[in-house]
């Protein structure tokens, strides 16, 4: 049945879908009857907030007046802990902003925009409202096909962004791999890589604030929602040649970023070792789940991330629902393009452990012959 607003939404939001991130805590506990859920949807750093960042908001003041509409104090600091110059850093409302400026900024109707698929789900989303042709490469063996997207590119094409750790896979492109892709681009196409989960990979991996430093007319996304713990602040940081960050400076909104986002994103940057431990443990978290997947006989992608992609026997909403009957939540692959799987945040080593001792029950009946009772 057609709305008023039916006659007057652009065609572009008429046919395309909202962004459905992983259940809250509140809804889970309340739509399901459950006392307590391990929430292992959402990517969230299990240790929590910085101390030093919770410890700053207590003391936060000028909750009247605006904040610097420069950052100057934050750029410079995030400059420092990436080693770059602040005028190669752009900050925003959680890095999802900063993709939409970038779009807004640099993209007109009809460029071509290559992406990957299955990737994060707001880059084709972005994309279509800004009316562009958007040009979905599917991922080869969980991993971004840079070859593939390479033959894709043409005279007409403004971007391509690369999600590195890809999100839901997890999986990692190649240093040399990203170098040979990078240096074989046209000077005017815009190179982006989106690097949420940096601090959380293994090295050797790609360095994407290297890169942009290197390439014009390349970006780097980074955030502190992951190892820093500030998902709830929404701090996200671009990264860039000083001309690019300059346009997209054009484009901004004032004041988008608060004064508590930013009281608190100063403290945490002072708070490596916070940092260090969720980096460690997500180390241990990730190498653990991996084992322990392999002995059920599971296969997940290899992970540089905080999260693992776990295939399951059974359709993945049914996995995700039967798992969060048991107090686990994850997100289906069903909601992210990846059908046949889990993708399941690394959690503390009791949450682990309780998402496998989960999984190895459920296992029995989902692998039960059909009409058999397990």
């Amino acid at each position: 049945m057609e709305t008023p607003a039916d006659a007057i939404a652009r065609h572009v939001v008429r046919e395309g879908r909202a962004y459905q991130p992983g259940i809250t805590l509140e809804a889970a506990m309340r739509e399901h009857g459950l006392e307590r859920i391990v929430k292992l949807s959402s990517n969230e750093n299990p240790l929590g907030a910085s101390p030093k960042a919770a410890e700053a908001l207590k003391r936060l003041e000028h909750l009247s007046i605006y904040v610097d509409n420069d950052y100057h104090e934050l750029r410079e600091k995030l400059a420092a802990y990436v080693g770059v110059q602040a005028a190669n850093v752009i900050v925003g409302h959680g890095s999802n902003e900063l993709l939409e400026l970038m779009f807004e900024t640099f993209v007109e109707a009809r460029e071509r925009v290559v992406i990957a698929r299955p990737t994060f789900s707001l880059f084709s989303l972005k994309a279509r409202l800004r009316e562009a042709e958007v040009v979905e490469v599917p991922l080869r063996a969980g991993v971004h096909d840079l070859q593939a997207m390479r033959e894709r590119i043409n005279a007409n094409t403004k971007l391509v962004m690369i999600c590195d750790p890809n999100n839901p896979t997890g999986t990692a492109v190649e240093p040399e791999a990203m170098e040979r892709f990078a240096a074989s681009l046209p000077p005017r196409v815009l190179l982006v890589l989106d690097q949420a989960y940096r601090e959380f990979m293994p090295e050797p991996s790609v360095d994407g604030i290297a890169l942009a430093m290197r390439r014009p007319n390349t970006l780097c996304y980074r955030t502190m929602s992951k190892a820093f713990g500030l998902a709830a602040l929404r701090i996200g940081y671009a990264v860039g040649a000083d001309d690019a960050i300059a346009y997209m400076q054009r484009v901004r909104l004032p004041f988008n970023v608060t004064r508590a986002s930013v009281v608190a994103a100063l403290a945490a940057l002072d708070d490596r070792e916070f940092v260090e431990r969720s980096v460690a443990t997500n180390a241990e978290g990730r190498a653990y789940l991996a084992r322990e997947f392999e002995r059920l006989g599971l296969f997940a992608f290899p992970s540089a991330a905080n999260f693992i992609a776990l295939q399951v026997p059974v359709p993945s909403d049914r996995a995700y629902h039967e798992l969060l009957m048991h107090g686990i939540a994850v997100r289906s692959g069903d909601a992210l393009g990846l059908p046949g799987y889990l993708r399941i945040t690394v959690g503390t080593a009791d949450e682990n452990a309780a998402v496998v001792a989960a999984l190895g029950e459920l296992l029995e009946r989902w692998r039960a012959p059909a009409g058999a009772t397990p």
